[in-house]
């Protein structure tokens, strides 16, 4: 499934593969029965909180499987539309040039670097397609549709990857953490772990050697907030010819840089880092001093090859660093 520019169709594929829908299927199953031995209690709170959990786990078992595979193929006259269940019929739509009024491209709100195209039919009906899995030319393939169905005023996406950028940025602007919210966040840390024993003091019973040493860990909790708290802010890639520049902030704030060049580069590849290859997949560069790179999250494991793919390209890396 691919939406390349050097094809005469475009196709455009929603859904999750076979082997996924049995992974997360299986996740599910593996929580709901974890609260089974609630049932073979005589607490009718645990029953019921047994039974509901199993109900909520079937339910996402089911949804999980049932769930629609989607494929679009857009031809230059017209658009094939097919769906189907994994134990359903296959049911296909073909929608005409001439059926096409408008086409819109929203990005979407939770993955920034993912794109649809929103037609609107003379009918006022709206279609929404598939995502565009190749996202650094999402604006080329939106003007190559848009020529092909005579669709005027149809604007250009924002893409902060795409290919026709003379900078590609992944992530966001990095700004350090007020010293304000820091210094909230920390006295937090303080007055959770000095609560089991002021507690105890105010009810008149003697502190336990947790209370006591929760106190020195609450000063060690707020030093840490105090000094690293920057450090989850990420990073933020600027990817250019023949270089990327890796912003990323120090404890107390300060920018730090780090170039990486091409011939650095030991191995390039695309990893998984999270729950799901459809929204958390990034790219990892390995450089021969041993240093290693991990890009802010991209989307699903196409879009990531997508951006790998133009890193490749840019930086001119060599075939046998390419692991993506």
């Amino acid at each position: 499934m691919d939406d390349t520019t050097n094809s005469t169709d475009i196709r455009l594929r929603e859904g999750a593969s076979i082997a996924q829908r049995l992974v997360m299927s299986g996740f599910a199953a593996a929580v709901a029965l974890c609260f089974t031995p609630g049932l073979f209690t005589h607490d009718t709170l645990e029953i019921i909180i047994s039974v509901v959990a199993l109900l909520v786990g079937t339910g996402f078992v089911i949804g999980i499987m049932m769930a629609p595979a989607v494929v679009w193929i857009i031809t230059p006259n017209e658009i094939l539309i097919g769906q189907q269940s994994p134990f359903g019929k296959l049911r296909t739509r073909i929608v005409a040039k001439d059926d096409i009024s408008g086409l819109q491209v929203p990005g979407s709100k939770r993955v920034k670097a993912r794109f649809q195209l929103v037609f609107t039919l003379v009918s006022g009906e709206r279609l929404t397609s598939p995502p565009i899995s190749d996202v650094t030319h999402v604006r080329d393939t939106v003007s190559r549709i848009a020529a092909q169905f005579d669709v005027p005023n149809v604007e250009d996406p924002v893409n902060p990857l795409d290919a026709s950028n003379a900078e590609m940025h992944l992530g966001e602007p990095l700004e350090a953490f007020s010293a304000r919210d820091i210094r909230i966040v920390a006295l937090i840390a303080v007055a959770l772990c000095a609560v089991p024993y002021a507690y105890k003091l105010w009810r008149g019973w003697p502190p336990s050697h947790v209370d006591i040493l929760l106190l020195p860990l609450g000063a060690l909790a707020a030093f840490a907030v105090y000094r690293y708290a920057n450090l989850v802010t990420g990073a933020f890639w600027i990817i250019r010819e023949g270089d990327i520049r890796v912003e990323r902030l120090w404890g107390d704030g300060t920018p730090r840089a780090d170039h990486i060049e091409g011939n650095q580069v030991k191995t390039i590849s695309v990893d998984r880092r999270g729950r799901s290859e459809d929204e958390h997949c990034i790219v990892t560069i390995r450089l021969r001093s041993g240093k290693r790179f991990r890009s802010p999250r991209i989307g699903s494991r196409i879009e990531a090859r997508a951006v790998g793919t133009e890193i490749v390209r840019r930086l001119g890396i060599a075939r046998e660093s390419n692991r993506i």
